[in-house]
């Protein structure tokens, strides 16, 4: 799985940090204490800032026009279409339009340092730049834990930041739980909780970056509102037979493959998409995450199969299409949340409520 972390030639080190354990990838630097924002942006190779500079041909073509004069094709302005450049080694990170504003890299950590000044002991956890450091990443941990059944099986609670520098996607935080005995990502979408905040790269960027802590202050309170769910569903018993008829239908990639599982024509059914279902099942029944009391047979493994075989199982092309994917919404978020959708509606009806729509 390609990692794409960013390689600092300056430094020799990659652009990577992490508190006390290593990455999956076991790059950058590994520090013992949490790091303040000013310590931590140098760790992760991100103190370098980036400028927008207009484009220009370089040619050294020459033409004879009409009447004789010669035309020089070099330095030719390219209209409304701008470089975004690292000024540190003068490496292109993108191109882009004429509206199209840089936040910096201090920008994203004041960001964090916004919901620290209100929300005490919120620390950084990890941080780094991909390819030539035209994405950046940040993850905070919250002070607040969720804890299910009794206190063995707990949530960490973050929340991720990540920009590009080369116009090709938005400012974004996500409020994402990560459970620490399995790495599972539990993006639920609990009832008026903004889970993902998305900001353009326009003048008002660096206001709205301001105020989005705030929306995200409002998410990260309702933890405590997940963990009592949580807990609920951990008491909540459910069949093998059902918990595999969850995963068939929070799995389910289209509208066909839907019809076939209602109609009962399994056989219909590609041999890729019977494949992810048995190795979610899998997951389900075999993993040690689900042989805990409050994940082996209740609603709440049920959900955490599903996360647990798109966290720990499915295999992405990289490391970047997985935080896509699962973190900033796609299409694995959209299955987790089908899953959330399926437990919610078993929980309140029984298995019945796990129709074929």
């Amino acid at each position: 799985m390609a990692h794409n972390i960013n390689f600092n030639n300056e430094t020799g080190t990659h652009s990577f940090f992490s508190v006390k354990e290593k990455a999956w990838h076991g790059l950058g630097q590994i520090v013992e204490n949490y790091p303040t924002s000013k310590e931590a942006i140098i760790y992760a190779n991100l103190d370098y800032e980036v400028e927008k500079m207009p484009l220009q041909t370089v040619s050294n073509q020459l033409s004879i026009g009409d009447d004789g004069s010669v035309v020089d094709f070099n330095g030719i302005a390219v209209p409304q279409a701008f470089a975004t450049i690292r000024t540190d080694n003068k490496t292109p990170l993108g191109v882009v339009g004429k509206d199209y504003h840089v936040v910096q890299n201090t920008d994203a950590f004041a960001f964090f340092d916004a919901i620290v000044s209100e929300e005490k002991g919120v620390l950084y956890e990890t941080a780094g730049a991909l390819g030539n450091g035209e994405r950046i990443f940040i993850t905070a941990k919250l002070p607040d834990t969720i804890r299910v059944g009794n206190n063995d099986d707990i949530t960490e609670q973050y929340i991720f930041l990540t920009t590009s520098h080369d116009g090709s996607g938005s400012i974004t935080a996500a409020f994402t739980p990560v459970r620490i005995v399995c790495q599972n990502t539990l993006n639920a979408a609990m009832t008026n909780m903004s889970n993902v905040v998305r900001i353009k790269h326009t003048a008002n960027a660096q206001s709205r970056l301001k105020d989005a802590h705030k929306i995200m202050g409002i998410a990260a309170k309702n933890g405590k509102e997940m963990e009592a769910l949580f807990n609920h569903w951990s008491t909540v018993q459910i069949k093998d037979s059902a918990i595999r008829k969850l995963i068939k239908i929070a799995l389910c990639p289209n509208k066909e493959t839907l019809d076939h599982i209602a109609k009962g024509t399994d056989h219909e059914l590609s041999t890729r998409f019977k494949n992810m279902v048995d190795s979610a099942f899998n997951y389900a029944m075999t993993a040690d995450s689900q042989l805990m009391d409050t994940t082996k047979g209740t609603l709440f493994g049920a959900y955490n199969a599903v996360t647990g075989y798109y966290q720990n199982v499915h295999n992405f092309n990289s490391m970047e299409a997985k935080l896509d994917n699962i973190v900033l919404g796609g299409t694995v978020k959209d299955r987790v949340q089908k899953a959330f959708d399926l437990c919610l509606g078993y929980d309140r009806y029984g298995i019945d409520m796990l129709e074929f729509n």
